[in-house]
Formats: structure tokens, sequence, C-alpha cells
């Protein structure tokens, strides 16, 4: 792989968003490098975790706070700032602004304001954990997270199923509730091919394919820290696995 340009060419003016890695900090791309480094200012979800890959890459490009609560203002300050034909970056934790984070309604209030908006594409979880379940290859509906409270949690569960027919359904959920997601899964989808990602990219990287059923038992006496990626699949068929 080449080195990062040490001295990039200057952005055109807009908003950049950038998607940086969902683990491993070498899975960013150059041209995001070069876009972080270039860009007159980075809004990041937690400027403590942008800063982490900042430091890693040798990049002082000043950071601005923009979360779920802030967001709604953090939207004049960049609209200021392309206001000025300057270049803006986008980024979130980790994968891409606006996919289950936030950062749509910036990219939202600049194309009302008429800047323009570039992508510069990095990993995602969703994207990440259907290569690793074997199970996407016809197309897939992604739910992102589900509601928090059990009753809504297997309500939705169940609208994105039904409307799912033979297309898997992928789904984003927390260390905290993913117990409570395999046991509603044992109920609406006893028969189904499950597959379930950890910290993918990471050094404790894990993933497992089974029912519902054998997936609460895999868990039963293990640790499941860490953000899951599920993969929902019609039926079961292969056999259960993992690594």
């Amino acid at each position: 792989m080449n080195a990062p340009d040490p001295n990039p060419p200057p952005l055109a003016p807009g908003l950049y968003v950038v998607g940086t890695p969902i683990g491993n900090l070498g899975d960013i791309t150059l041209r995001a490098l070069d876009t972080l480094r270039t860009a007159s200012a980075i809004f990041a979800e937690d400027t403590r975790q942008t800063r982490k890959l900042l430091t890693r890459y040798d990049i002082h490009t000043p950071l601005v706070s923009c979360h779920q609560f802030n967001e709604a203002q953090r939207r004049e300050k960049v609209l200021d700032h392309l206001d000025r034909h300057e270049a803006v970056a986008l980024v979130t934790d980790a994968g891409m602004p606006g996919v289950s984070d936030p950062g749509g309604r910036v990219v939202a209030a600049c194309h009302e304001a008429g800047h323009p908006v570039f992508a510069v594409p990095g990993p995602t979880a969703v994207t990440t954990g259907l290569a690793l379940s074997g199970l996407g290859a016809g197309g897939f509906i992604f739910a992102g997270f589900l509601p928090p409270k059990s009753a809504a949690r297997r309500r939705r569960l169940s609208a994105w199923l039904e409307l799912a027919g033979e297309l898997p359904v992928v789904i984003y959920e927390s260390t905290h509730r993913i117990r409570k997601l395999l046991a509603d899964l044992s109920e609406l989808a006893p028969d189904h091919t499950v597959y379930a990602g950890r910290e993918l990219t990471k050094r404790f990287e894990e993933s497992v394919v089974g029912t519902p059923g054998k997936l609460v038992a895999h868990f039963e006496q293990r640790s499941i820290k860490g953000e899951w990626v599920l993969v929902i699949s019609l039926t079961l068929n292969r056999r259960d696995r993992h690594s």
C-alpha cells in the first residue's frame, strides 16, 4: 500500500462524510486520511474517540463534537464553514455517519442549503457482518437497532421478519440486550439461521452461526461483551459453527 500523501491537494468546498474503522485502526483508507488531514474541521460523534485515530496518523485538524444530542445545533456551525467555501469532514466513532449513527440531519441540512456532499466510503459493521455470515449474496434488509423495551422490540422484530420474506435481516445490538434479543428470536424464529458477530476486526473478534437456541446455549456460560451484529436468515441451512 502506498503511504498517505504528506501534502494532499486542497479539497473542494463541501461536506465530506468519512467512514472510519469499526475496530482495527489499520482499516482506514488513504483517501480518508487525506480528507481528515486537509479539512478545515472534523465534526465527530465523540472527539475523544476520534482523537485516537488522528493521533495514530499524526493528524492535527480541529475537532468539533457532533453527536445525537447536539446534532441539530451543530448543523448551523457546519453550514457556517460551508458558507465560507471550506471543506469539513463528518465522522462517527466507527463506520459510516448516518448509518445507525449520528450525521443524517447534518447531511440533510447541507443538501437543503445547496452545499455539495461527498462520501469517503469506509468500513461498516452491516456489510462486515454480512460478509462473515455468508448469508447476504441475494440482498438483505438492514433494521439497525431495535427498540430497547421488550414489547416494542418483539413487535418490531416480528414486523421486520414478516417484511423481509426470504431476505436476511441485519440487526445491531448492545452488550446489555443481546441475551434478550436471542431469547426473543428463540420464540419468534426458532428454526432460522442466525449469524452473531462481536468485536469485528478487533483482537477478540468472534462469529457464531446456528439457530437462536444454539446461540443462547453457546453464550450461556460465556462473556458477551462488545457490540453485536446479527444476520437473521429464513431457515437453518448449514451446520452450526463458531470461531
